[in-house]
């Protein structure tokens, strides 16, 4: 790279900096481009300031990288002709924000320039490691014990990080001036920090990135910071943020707006589920029996609407890396890989891969699991049946009330654009796209009408809706891996509401043995008759639930009703709350995310919650849950 002619390099003025300092005064963002390729970026009023400086020859893009998406960050050169503009801004901005709170908080980073110790790891694979350097007299020590702890938890490449503590009078880079000096800094009520950072995302011997292992340290750097800015904010500052994830970014750059747009584009060109499901159940049905059982049935799909290929090679142009905030990067990321899997797997339907896509996506079956569900099947009687008195509702009047249901929410929530549909490809009851698609020859038990419409529609649809009216499409098309805490939830809907019977736990154990059987090589014909003669399914159940398991080729999905109930009830034990968890299609990983970016306020409250988490009914039961029940537990809390 060529080096800046001098005779064109100007200083940043008099006048950048009184605009900074005047925009700071009013509240107002400040987002400035500097000389030589640096740049300004303070989100709000906030009582620290991140700093990284280029050194003036060679490439530190990695360290560079690390502070972009913070709330409050500065890239400067360390250029020597700009050092005096540089400490006029910065003195500026400190001053400025340290009368609106009292202190200031300024942190510096930059990469280790020394070789790690020789303890024997392998040069492309050095340990991630960190020094603070904070001063002798008078240092944050309750910042820098928050900071320490943050990093300690980083674990790259199965090594966790090592944290030093350094008191130094001088903290900057090796051959740089502080830009506040100690006096200054004093003067200013303003602690300074130095932080050295083993750059482990850098190959040793060639200079190159490691892009995972940056990703990775960043998120977690992010994260050490936020909660060192809460530490300082609550101990040395008149500002009371109610939790670190307040002090992450709010600003929201059209970069993200773009990658969100295109991966919900992909998202919305094909519907996975309805893609994988059969459109000829019932004649399949009407061969099995008609072959006495003994031959595995033909079963029939859509034709694929988007060539996988093509939607690949535009899913991975989606320019994710322009994302700065770690956090919304790391959710685009898993997104994209889940829908690569999916169109992997559309591409693999009806073949022997198809099943191991699915084992990536939903899992397999734990010990523990499959434990639950053989001991769920011994003690519910194959003879419990839906307490119906001999009614049930055909697929019109089901769709009449599911109508009414929705309507109950769209009164709510006029933008609500949700469709109930009776469809001739469809068996029993889908949402898909936020629409609920009901099979013309289903028939549903009236003590199962409540539970369903709660379940499909106060669960699946509600949470679309709601994620619809979030600002982030990724929320109603769903976030990687949600169908798990998905079908947890509706499960748990049915529970709330006095519908989840004796037959319906024994329905999800049987999905649950059904995946294990698949997985463990036995055929279509093997886990229908262990349905049937072993556990005592009636015949079209035990059909049904084989045909829904072994779909394209093997569908692991199924598992995921069970497992999803049982992580839910363990979530409320722990004192977990219900509301958040509405906000749109979310796996239960990213509940402090979803948390974070609420703080952040990036994400807005859901218009919508479950019309039955406003019974008294369903309050009592969640209030004894909380207390901590099995799903054993349940079966006696039912009486049929």
């Amino acid at each position: 790279m060529s080096q800046p002619n001098s005779s064109v390099f100007e200083p940043i003025s008099e006048t950048l900096i009184r605009t900074v300092c005047a925009r700071l005064a009013q509240g107002k963002q400040v987002r400035r481009r500097l000389p030589l390729d640096g740049r300004l970026h303070i989100d709000r009023q906030l009582p620290f300031l991140v700093i990284y400086r280029q050194p003036r020859q060679g490439s530190d893009d990695g360290t560079r990288r690390l502070v972009l998406g913070e709330a409050s960050y500065m890239i400067a050169s360390g250029d020597k002709r700009l050092r005096p503009s540089l400490a006029a801004l910065t003195t500026a901005i400190v001053k400025t924000l340290s009368e609106q709170f009292d202190a200031f908080l300024l942190v510096e980073i930059w990469p280790s320039s020394e070789k790690g110790p020789d303890d024997g790891t392998e040069p492309l694979l050095p340990k991630p490691g960190f020094r603070i350097l904070t001063s002798n007299v008078r240092p944050p020590t309750a910042t820098v014990e928050a900071l320490s702890k943050s990093l300690e938890r980083i674990r790259i490449l199965k090594q966790t990080a090592t944290v030093e503590v350094v008191y130094s009078r001088k903290r900057s880079p090796a051959g740089l001036p502080m830009l506040l000096s100690p006096k200054i800094a004093r003067q200013l009520n303003c602690s300074v920090l130095g932080l050295e950072i083993e750059p482990v995302y850098h190959n040793p011997l060639t200079g190159e990135i490691f892009p995972v292992v940056l990703r990775t340290l960043h998120r977690g750097l992010a994260g050490g910071f936020k909660r060192a800015f809460f530490a300082f904010a609550q101990a040395q500052t008149s500002y009371r943020p109610s939790s670190h994830q307040v002090l992450g970014r709010r600003a929201v750059v059209n970069a993200v707006w773009d990658v969100d747009r295109q991966l919900a584009e992909i998202s919305n060109r094909f519907d996975f589920l309805l893609q994988v499901t059969p459109v000829n159940i019932d004649r399949a049905w009407t061969e099995f029996k008609r072959r006495g059982f003994e031959q595995v049935p033909e079963l029939y799909y859509r034709p694929l609407p988007e060539d996988p290929a093509l939607l690949k090679r535009n899913l991975f142009r989606i320019p994710i890396s322009r994302v700065e905030d770690p956090t919304l990067a790391f959710l685009f990321r898993q997104k994209q890989t889940e829908l690569d899997r999916q169109l992997t797997m559309l591409g693999d339907r009806g073949t022997k891969r198809f099943l191991y896509g699915s084992l990536q996506l939903f899992g397999g079956v734990s010990s523990e699991l499959k434990q639950l569900a053989e001991e769920l099947l011994a003690k519910i009687s194959p003879r419990s049946r839906e307490n119906s008195g001999g009614n049930s509702l055909n697929a019109p009047a089901f769709a009449r009330q599911a109508q009414a249901e929705i309507e109950y929410y769209r009164q709510v929530y006029p933008g609500l654009t949700a469709t109930v549909q009776i469809r001739d490809d469809t068996v029993g009851l889908m949402v898909s796209q936020g629409n609920l698609l009901i099979g013309r020859h289903t028939r549903i038990p009236q003590s199962r009408v409540e539970a369903l419409l709660q379940h499909e529609v106060g669960t699946h649809v509600l949470t679309y809706c709601n994620g619809w009216a979030q600002p982030f499409q990724q929320l109603y098309t769903g976030l990687a891996g949600y169908e798990e805490l998905q079908e947890g939830l509706a499960v748990l809907a049915e529970y709330l509401v006095g519908g989840l019977s004796r037959p319906r736990l024994r329905l999800l154990a049987a999905r649950v043995i059904a995946a294990q059987g698949l997985i463990d090589g036995a055929s279509f014909v093997e886990t229908f008759r262990q349905l049937n003669k072993t556990h005592g399914f009636n015949q079209r159940t035990a059909f049904t639930v084989t045909v829904r398991v072994y779909r394209g080729g093997g569908l692991t999905k199924d598992a995921v009703y069970l497992r999803g109930l049982v992580d839910i009830l363990r979530y409320i034990k722990q004192g977990g709350e219900l509301e958040p968890l509405f906000v749109g299609k979310i796996a239960a990983s990213h509940i402090p995310i979803i948390q974070e970016l609420q703080f952040r306020q990036v994400l807005h409250l859901a218009p919508l919650r479950p019309r039955y988490m406003t019974t008294s009914q369903s309050k009592a039961k969640l209030e004894q849950l909380k207390n901590g029940v099995s799903v054993m537990d349940l079966i006696d809390r039912r009486k049929n």
